[in-house]
């Protein structure tokens, strides 16, 4: 009876500690600016998803394009799903890679890190290497970081007629917390 009950215990301990390894998105914020000479366009979207595995550092992340709302029209939302990200071919911006620093994360504190992995956007990969904040607490960790995208980098074109109201540089800002699953 005593062997039964350490094994009990042990496999729970087990599945627990495999729990805590695997961290899901639980609110996120993703918004990006568009500062051109003649307009700036903004928009956003709280649909990311994605996981961190901290036993290896790894994570991938996702954000469905047709998910971004703001800009300054509806008809300027329409070009951005249709004429430029063509969202319907490729719906999502994905990052997937590595935390490159080592972490303890069973040590709550701020740490500066930097993500390593593929960036993909309107299908084009690019790595990437894109610092980042990481806040760790007790059964959260919040993540935020500042980047720019080139839109070129990602084969994004812009028609000559409104190349002064859309920038070549896109600056992404994004908030994200994870909870154990």
């Amino acid at each position: 009876m005593k062997t039964i009950l350490l094994v009990l215990i042990t496999v729970f301990q087990i599945s627990t500690s495999l729990a805590q390894d695997i961290y899901v998105v639980s609110k996120a914020n993703v918004n990006f600016t568009s500062d051109a000479p003649l307009e700036m366009i903004e928009a956003e979207s709280n649909k990311l998803t994605g996981i961190l595995k901290i036993s290896d550092r790894s994570f991938v992340f996702r954000v469905p394009i047709k998910s971004f709302e703001g800009f300054n029209s509806s008809l300027q939302r329409t070009h951005f799903n249709e004429n430029y990200m063509e969202s319907t071919k490729f719906p999502h911006t994905v990052f997937e890679g590595k935390i490159i620093e080592e972490i303890d994360f069973s040590t709550p504190g701020t740490y500066n890190i930097r993500a390593k992995g593929s960036f993909t956007s309107h299908g084009i990969k690019q790595e990437r290497i894109i610092k980042c904040k990481l806040i760790i607490a007790p059964n959260k960790i919040t993540v935020s970081s500042k980047f720019t995208v080139l839109l070129e980098d990602h084969n994004i074109k812009i028609p000559t007629v409104v190349s002064q109201k859309i920038a070549e540089e896109i600056l992404i800002n994004i908030e994200l917390e994870l909870v154990p699953k």
